[in-house]
């Protein structure tokens, strides 16, 4: 088997996915602090997501020859082996075809980082048959831009505060926030169901698990589970809702939740798990009631990252960003009231 070292200087030929050669990819400054698998999801282009994790999970992927993980980091200098890869030719088309340049609404900017707020529906970067996100089009808008890359992610349902870093050394100590749980995120989510005022904790561990196409789910799992993350979620009551039985739309309560983990599907899996479904969750909500709800005007899940609070990385100032429901979450909770 014929093997190529790219490195800066053959930094195109890793643009290519539909490879019969293993690659080692040397990570050079754009690329360090990355997680492994949005670094290889930034070199195969077209490949499918669930494609991407199933050659991390059988130890094909390597870096500096040892195994890893999706959630490894690669550093300047680390070799990420990388295994053969065919796509089709429509797919490697459409994976060449630039992303539309977009801008999305602001609501923090300066030199380092910029806050948006993501429509729900938009995924935050391509990848798993979606041929780009807002990161890339974000790119696409600001060619200038000599560093943009996300600093975390969103569901693509999901709608609210992204954090996009400008310099490299804005997304080391933004990420270093989230994972040492420094960040206050809260989020506003409608359940269906009256939510007990009492009940203002979750701690229920979640283990990930994939389903025979290769799609992820989470669930909650036994304290002893060895493959169970803790996770953590407090929830506060925003307003209650009643019935409106003519319409097929049982009780529902809109609330606050704020996460102290950051799990997959932390929040949906959390709510569901006590019985109370986001509105409009396609993977863990109702789906007798979510058949009804876009005669009612929601054709959406009602999840919306509301609330951040991080140290800003140059200046360590304690900021806050809020963005306010989409209206058409507004509309759907003022007809409920």
């Amino acid at each position: 088997m014929k093997h190529i070292i790219e490195g800066k200087l053959l930094q195109e030929r890793t643009q290519n996915p539909a490879s019969v050669a293993v690659r080692l990819i040397e990570v050079d400054e754009d690329g360090a602090g990355q997680r492994l698998d949005n670094f290889l999801m930034r070199h195969l282009k077209g490949v499918p997501k669930t494609h991407v994790y199933r050659i991390i999970r059988s130890g094909e992927v390597r870096i500096n020859k040892g195994r890893c993980q999706a959630d490894s980091r690669v550093q300047i200098g680390d070799v990420v082996r990388v295994p053969p890869v065919r796509i089709s030719d429509k797919m490697q088309e459409k994976a060449e075809r630039p992303a539309p340049p977009r801008e999305f609404p602001i609501l923090f900017e300066d030199d380092h980082l910029i806050a948006i707020d993501k429509p729900a529906g938009v995924a935050v970067h391509g990848g798993s048959g979606v041929s780009f996100g807002v990161i890339e089009q974000l790119r696409q808008a600001r060619p200038q831009a000599k560093f943009l890359e996300l600093v975390h992610r969103l569901d693509r349902e999901t709608s609210g505060i992204l954090l996009v870093a400008k310099k490299r050394s804005a997304l080391t100590k933004l990420q270093d926030q989230f994972r040492e749980r420094e960040t206050g995120k809260t989020y506003l989510a409608l359940v269906s169901g009256a939510w007990p005022a009492n009940k203002k904790v979750i701690d229920a561990p979640l283990h990930k698990y994939l389903l025979p196409d290769g799609e992820r789910r989470v669930r909650v799992t036994t304290p002893d589970d060895p493959d169970g993350m803790k996770s953590l979620t407090l929830v506060k009551v925003r307003s209650q809702h009643a019935p409106r039985p003519m319409q097929g739309l049982p009780a529902m309560s809109l609330l606050e939740v704020t996460i102290k983990t950051g799990r997959t599907h932390q929040i949906r899996v959390h709510l569901s798990s006590q019985g109370h479904g986001i509105v409009g969750d396609d993977k863990y909500g109702d789906f007798a009631l979510n058949k009804r709800l876009p005669k009612q005007g929601l054709n959406r899940m009602f999840l919306h990252a509301w609330r951040l609070q991080f140290n800003h990385p140059a200046t360590e100032e304690r900021i806050e960003v809020r963005a306010e429901l989409p209206q058409e979450l507004v509309e759907f909770v003022r007809e409920k009231a």
